[in-house]
């Protein structure tokens, strides 16, 4: 499939081109998943298949959260490690018994490939993986290649304070905002500055991609990078809605609409979208709406809500609209609406809110 419109080139594309001489002929690792693709949308391994033995020799495959395959549905939905038949090396697991690579799946590399496609949300665990493998690597000196992908809600903006370090864990390993405003590459460069000054770092650059695009910008293709995040219209909305995992209230997973469709079986329909006009966020509409999810929270209960319209993305905050409206339906439906309870992401004390928002529930949800 060709697009003759593109503006913007992967990495990926151009491998043979920006493949650093210095580590022609390594033994490579590779962390792929099922949105690390080409702007011809043929998957990164077949590219890599292509240059093995030449470029590289590959050794091993990696995963991270919702599988090399993008299979498993929702957090701490664990995947084991396989082997890739065609190939005949190992596929290892980064989100099961281990979330870091391990100095025996590192034996015998000589480089670790990260081609994964972030959302531009802290609480997006891609990154994550990306840094605890940084870790291992620069344990081992082993070089890192980061081959950068653009960020689907520009490379730009930013949203939300910095977690407090007492509150990491998974969805925030190092302090910066739920909506951060970078690229998996400069995030990559962050970390290695602030975390992990002497692992050796290379970042395959974009050409063409400018930092205020939005993903339909680039003329690059959409891969679920998740099996609920199916468009771009549910990146942008993600860095508030997905604050809804840490309530009882559902985020619209088991719907076609996940993060953009919510609600629960006692919210009242009319009354409830009104109150959401009144509050005057900007660039959005609020659509009244039911549905009934077929997994998940309310599974084949009828739950009233609203459907997120996004009417001006360059005016429209997703984390201060997703916080608005939990703060409105916490004073709406104060006998109703609960804080889920712990575990989320590995964390078994703290409530998952305050694991989203890095810090106390007090911090932006006062009684």
């Amino acid at each position: 499939m060709k697009n003759n419109n593109l503006s913007v080139k992967l990495p990926i594309d151009i491998l043979k081109e920006l493949w650093p001489g210095s580590l022609k002929g390594a033994g490579i690792g590779a962390l792929l998943h099922p949105a690390s693709i080409s702007s011809t949308i043929l998957h990164s391994l077949d590219i890599l298949k292509s240059h093995d033995g030449t470029l590289f020799n590959l050794k091993c495959l990696f995963g991270p959260q919702h599988g090399f395959l993008g299979q498993t549905q929702d957090n701490m939905i664990e995947w084991q490690n396989m082997k890739h038949d065609e190939l005949n090396i190992p596929i290892y697991s980064l989100y099961g018994e281990h979330r870091s690579p391990t100095d025996k799946m590192l034996d015998g590399l000589e480089a670790f490939l990260i081609d994964l496609q972030d959302v531009g949300a802290r609480y997006y665990t891609f990154i994550w993986t990306m840094f605890l493998c940084m870790k291992a690597c620069e344990k081992k000196n082993i070089p890192v290649v980061v081959l950068d992908r653009p960020n689907p809600i520009n490379a730009i903006t930013v949203e939300g304070d910095l977690p407090d370090p007492k509150y990491q864990s998974f969805v925030g390993l190092h302090p910066i905002p739920a909506r951060h405003g970078k690229t998996i590459g400069q995030l990559a460069r962050q970390f290695k500055s602030e975390c992990f000054p002497h692992v050796e770092l290379e970042v395959l650059e974009m050409k063409g991609y400018r930092d205020d695009m939005w993903f339909e910008d680039t003329g690059l293709p959409w891969v679920m990078p998740s099996p609920n995040m199916p468009t771009p219209d549910t990146a942008v909305v993600y860095p508030g809605m997905c604050l809804f995992e840490g309530t009882n209230i559902s985020e619209g997973r088991g719907t076609t609409r996940p993060f953009e469709l919510f609600g629960a079986p006692f919210i009242e329909r009319g009354v409830f979208v009104k109150a959401l006009d009144a509050l005057g966020l900007p660039g959005v509409y609020f659509r009244e709406t039911s549905f009934q999810p077929t997994f998940h929270k309310f599974m084949g209960d009828l739950c009233n809500g609203a459907q997120i319209h996004i009417t001006d993305r360059d005016r429209f905050l997703p984390y201060q609209t997703g916080v608005e409206i939990i703060r409105l339906i916490k004073k709406m439906y104060t006998e109703k609406f609960a804080w889920k309870k712990p575990p989320y992401e590995y964390e078994y004390e703290k409530l998952p809110i305050e694991v989203l928002i890095g810090g106390p529930v007090s911090r932006i949800f006062p009684d």
